[in-house]
């Protein structure tokens, strides 16, 4: 055998065994989500057969085609009328996903239970989407494939909740992920009544054991959990919760699965019902757990709007929840990215908005168009994120940045100085009326290793971990208040001409994923390189390097991934 297949052989094993080695990065994923999907009126154009919104799933399901996700998660209310002929039209508009080798993971709404002599739809909902209780999908042409492992269901509680309550897992180990769907809908062998008349059946707290079993980090092997329920934790125009009643209904039962999910690092509980896109954080009744409820964005021709804060069927309960983002009357959709330890969230609407409900959709009456579903222009309109090794740190409106610091690995991140200037507010008034609550803002950050310290092909060379960095900006807006971010560097790769000409800096990445001057990204501003420490009052635009604490820093005013970095000539 000669030396040069010896050394082709080798470097072939040594490839192989990076890319089998667990300490191998996996490729980022995705998943989407969307709303409730309910059409509610006329149908002139008749593209929207037995109460399925034909004409804005199509929409919905090429952006997701498009982004390139997993699977789709579905929150409930497939359909308005909830008949079995209804339920099937559902499914089949999912088949566009399917023949392209997305997943699509749907549940029961409360509308799924108000079909004509359907038995609450358990039957047409299991015929139709086995994939919730073996994973397994089939094409057009017959074809099959399976996404996710795992599946699992209450049925310890009773065989009526299989494929009804689930729970799966995805990804690779480094991006692992566990889904676990929560249904209280009525069946077979139990039905009671929520304060909505809707028919409940086995309750959260019959699930409970399930569910903590299902999220217990030490036993799940994923480093993320997502918790999915039709109803909200607590909703801003529907009153009932799924805790069988109102707000104030149960605390026991709340307290424990708030604390289940806290306890075992879920991070999010992603619902429907509301059919606008809204973002808080909801305290437990006792006060000891916060979890972030999405609660998504319609895919209907039916638009919510916000109960008053003091309606008495809220029985005192709206203190719990600290308002984040809110956007009403609009379609949208989401796309999960996980990322190693990094979730980021990107919300996407259309960027008209404000469509009228019900017979006066989408723009009104006496509109030419009235119940006929436009060519919608769905653009980013919000950005946020969480990570298993970050922090989150809650900002009201007229506080400082500078409470922001996070470290990882010998990396240290600081916002030395900016204020929340946001004048925000959501459309959740009073009976006296006023202006809404004052949005608070959800600084997350999160973090990658750097790779060996090998300098890129483009003559980059990192020289700090890497910090990911969202939630600086309002919805609607890329540009951020005005901050300044600082990172220390390890590196003895300096030279005078460095300092002098501002080529070692804080960096982030630009649209195309290459390494730049952070200021480069700025709104605004005059680039400006200082060699020296920040000082209070320098300009948008402004950076430089401190030597004496080993740190570079920027003044800036958009969110990003940064790093210390000596750019490329």
């Amino acid at each position: 055998m000669s030396s040069r297949y010896l050394v082709k052989t080798t470097a072939q094993l040594i490839v192989l065994f990076a890319l089998l080695s667990p300490t191998a990065s996996a490729e980022p994923w995705k998943f989407g989500v969307m709303g409730d999907s309910q059409w509610t009126t006329a149908d002139p154009a008749n593209a929207n057969p037995y109460t399925v919104p034909l004409s804005i799933i199509n929409q919905v399901n090429q952006e997701f085609i498009k982004a390139g996700v997993k699977f789709v998660i579905a929150v409930g209310d497939l359909s308005d009328d909830g008949n079995d002929i209804s339920e099937v039209t559902r499914a089949k508009a999912a088949q566009p996903l399917i023949d392209v080798g997305i997943g699509f993971f749907p549940f029961r709404g409360n509308h799924e239970t108000v079909g004509l002599n359907n038995g609450y739809g358990l039957s047409v909902f299991r015929s139709n989407y086995p994939q919730t209780q073996t994973g397994t999908f089939t094409k057009t042409d017959h074809q099959h494939y399976k996404i996710g492992s795992g599946f699992s269901s209450p049925v310890s509680v009773s065989t009526d909740l299989n494929g009804m309550s689930y729970s799966f897992d995805y990804g690779d180990p480094e991006s692992r992920a566990r889904f676990v769907i929560v249904d209280p809908w009525a069946t077979a062998t139990k039905v009671d009544k929520n304060p909505n008349g809707c028919p409940l059946g086995y309750t959260v707290n019959d699930q409970q054991a399930w569910i903590s079993s299902r999220l217990d980090k030490k036993a799940r092997h994923t480093g993320h959990a997502f918790v999915f329920s039709h109803q909200p934790l607590m909703a801003e125009s529907h009153q009932d919760t799924m805790f069988n009643g109102y707000t104030n209904s149960n605390p026991d039962w709340q307290n424990r699965f708030f604390a289940s999910m806290q306890d075992n690092g879920v991070k999010f509980i992603i619902s429907g019902h509301d059919h606008m896109h809204q973002r808080s954080i909801i305290a437990s009744p006792d006060g000891k757990s916060h979890i972030e409820e999405i609660i998504c964005a319609s895919n209907s021709s039916k638009f919510y709007t916000p109960k008053p804060l003091d309606d008495p069927k809220w029985f005192g309960q709206k203190t719990r929840e600290t308002s984040i983002a809110q956007e009403r009357y609009t379609v949208g959709y989401y796309i999960y990215t996980v990322d190693g330890p990094c979730v980021t969230v990107d919300y996407y609407s259309d960027n008209h908005g404000n469509w009228k409900s019900d017979a006066d959709y989408p723009n009104g009456v006496g509109k030419a168009d009235t119940a006929v579903t436009p060519a919608f222009h769905f653009i980013k309109k919000e950005t946020w994120s969480y990570s298993t090794n970050g922090r989150e740190f809650l900002i009201p409106q007229g506080a400082s940045y500078a409470a922001v610091s996070d470290r990882f690995k010998g990396t240290t991140a600081r916002i030395l100085d900016g204020t929340n200037n946001s004048t925000e507010r959501d459309g959740t008034l009073d009976t006296k009326g006023g202006v809404g609550r004052k949005l608070t803002k959800t600084i997350d950050t999160g973090w990658h290793e750097k790779q060996a310290p090998v300098q890129s092909k483009n003559d980059t060379y990192l020289a700090s971990n890497i910090l990911y960095l969202t939630g600086m900006g309002d919805l609607g807006k890329e540009q951020t208040d005005v901050y300044t971010l600082s990172i220390n560097y390890h590196t003895e790769k300096l030279s005078s001409q460095h300092l002098k000409e501002g080529i070692f800096a804080l960096a982030t990445k630009d649209a195309d994923g290459n390494w730049v001057n952070a200021v480069d990204i700025n709104t605004g501003g005059a680039k400006t390189f200082v060699a020296g420490p920040w000082k209070k009052g320098y300009a948008l635009g402004t950076y430089g390097i401190d030597q004496l604490t080993k740190t570079v820093w920027a003044v800036i005013n958009h969110n990003g991934s940064f790093a210390a970095a000596k750019l490329h000539n």
